[in-house]
């Protein structure tokens, strides 16, 4: 790799990354200073915008992986220019292409999407080769790059330390300190609500087995107990997956570590499943969306309320914890559909493993979607948003979203503090109950075996969600 203009300064900011240390700063980091840039990483969930560094800077890239840090960068951009009106501004991650048209708006001058390291070390040395003014130099090559890459260890030295970002809460008290990587990038699959499926188009890349180790035993050393696994499916690379673990607790067998994994991964590689439990694995995170076949047909889930079901005693055979997620409030679920989802996560024992956040997740339409490419759904959007970053939708029965504004205040106050999942949920079967025009009932008399326990099980202090 060439060596680049010793003084070009380069500051990498992320404003959001789920509660982590984030992977997208430290990964170009690494690859920038190697490079021969100065690097400065600024991370905004975290920490204040430091307006000296911004003030010598070349170049301001900010890392934009979901549609909450994209809107936080936006709202930084103007006072970036301010202190520095002659920076060349790049904006890199999954909602960077998709946002093209209004992140230039802002002034970029640059956006990568997909595998973007090399894009930024080439980037810096076209800023480094010429003489012209770096907020006017245009962008010569593709904004999605699906190229492979051989990845170095992530350069987390200058980033905040680990006590800062997200932990595990422990069932009955108790926490341990939380790190964060990634095994792979890009996702196999096609789910037409997914913000992955518009960048990487069903491919997925692997990062080296020995980067991904290494860049853990660093953080380690830097306090961590447990990892979270930020691949969008864990199971993309079953082999893959199960070999990194496998070796990770021969090196540090206290260490305990979550994944996310489909519904339709967990039955076709069950096998792997006690080897996820016997290595450290404290829960496994699954997108399941929803509990109605005709919802889970429309996003190309390529699942079944049946298989979820099957999931879920599968997991419990095992001992793995499962976390569930959902688009909650949709265009197609009724009050007697949402009703029936509470019903089933009750049934099924899972109200302890439910983040409350997840009872008002409302979907989400950004630029390229596949959802667009239903009928069904140009019925219903109205014209894109650049401030939201989205479509607006309203649901048909206006009774719907008056229920997710009232589930949203009960549950989004409850995200920092200490929450009783099990109170929560009974307030959302209240509200659903009054809905409905149902008198109130207490939703756990309902199940004749009781619910089999009263405790969540072990979860991250930030709660998922895009």
């Amino acid at each position: 790799m060439d060596r680049l203009t010793p003084n070009l300064h380069v500051v990498l900011i992320s404003t959001y990354e789920l509660g982590h240390q984030p992977f997208g700063l430290a990964s170009p980091a690494a690859w920038l200073r190697e490079a021969g840039a100065q690097v400065t990483c600024l991370d905004l969930a975290v920490e204040r915008l430091d307006e000296s560094a911004i003030a010598t800077a070349d170049l301001v890239a900010f890392y934009v992986p979901m549609h909450t840090a994209t809107r936080l960068a936006a709202n930084f951009v103007e006072r970036v220019k301010r202190i520095n009106p002659s920076v060349h501004l790049c904006f890199y991650g999954l909602y960077a292409p998709v946002n093209e048209e209004y992140l230039r708006g802002l002034g970029a001058g640059t956006i990568l999407g997909g595998e973007f390291e090399e894009g930024l070390v080439a980037l810096v040395e076209r800023l480094s080769a010429t003489d012209t003014q770096p907020s006017s130099r245009a962008q010569p090559d593709q904004t999605v790059s699906l190229t492979r890459q051989q990845f170095l260890i992530p350069d987390r030295s200058q980033l905040p330390g680990l006590e800062r970002y997200a932990h595990v809460k422990l069932p009955g008290g108790g926490s341990r300190v939380a790190g964060y990587t990634e095994a792979s990038r890009g996702c196999k699959h096609l789910c037409r609500h997914c913000p992955i499926v518009p960048v990487y188009g069903g491919r997925f890349f692997v990062v080296q087995p020995d980067v991904v180790l290494e860049d853990i035993a660093r953080q380690v050393a830097a306090g961590a107990e447990h990892i979270t696994f930020g691949d969008p499916d864990f199971f993309n690379g079953p082999t893959h997956a199960m070999r990194i673990v496998q070796e990770l607790h021969r090196r540090f067998p206290d260490l305990t570590y979550d994944v996310t994994i489909k519904v339709e991964h967990l039955l076709q590689h069950a096998k792997h499943l006690p080897g996820l439990r016997d290595t450290g694995c404290l829960f496994v995170t699954s997108a399941v969306e929803a509990v109605d076949d005709r919802i889970l047909e429309i996003f190309d889930k390529r699942h079944t309320r049946e298989e979820f079901v099957r999931a879920v005693a599968l997991c419990r055979e095992v001992g793995l914890n499962l976390n569930p997620t959902f688009v909650t409030f949709n265009p197609w679920i009724s009050l007697a559909g949402y009703r029936d989802l509470l019903s089933t996560i009750l049934e099924l024992g899972l109200v302890g493993n439910v983040s409350p956040i997840q009872y008002a997740i409302r979907l989400l339409i950004p630029r390229g979607s596949r959802l667009l490419e239903l009928p069904l759904v140009q019925e219903f959007v109205g014209d894109f948003d650049p401030v939201a970053l989205a479509y607006p939708w309203t649901h048909p029965d206006p009774r719907v979203d008056r229920l997710h504004a009232d589930v949203l205040a009960v549950v989004g106050g409850n995200q920092t503090a200490e929450e009783d999942r099990f109170a929560i949920f009974a307030r959302v079967c209240e509200l659903t109950e009054a809905a409905n025009e149902a008198p109130p009932s207490d939703p756990y008399a309902l199940v004749a075996t009781g619910v089999p326990s009263r405790e969540p099980i072990p979860h991250l202090s930030e709660p998922w969600y895009c």
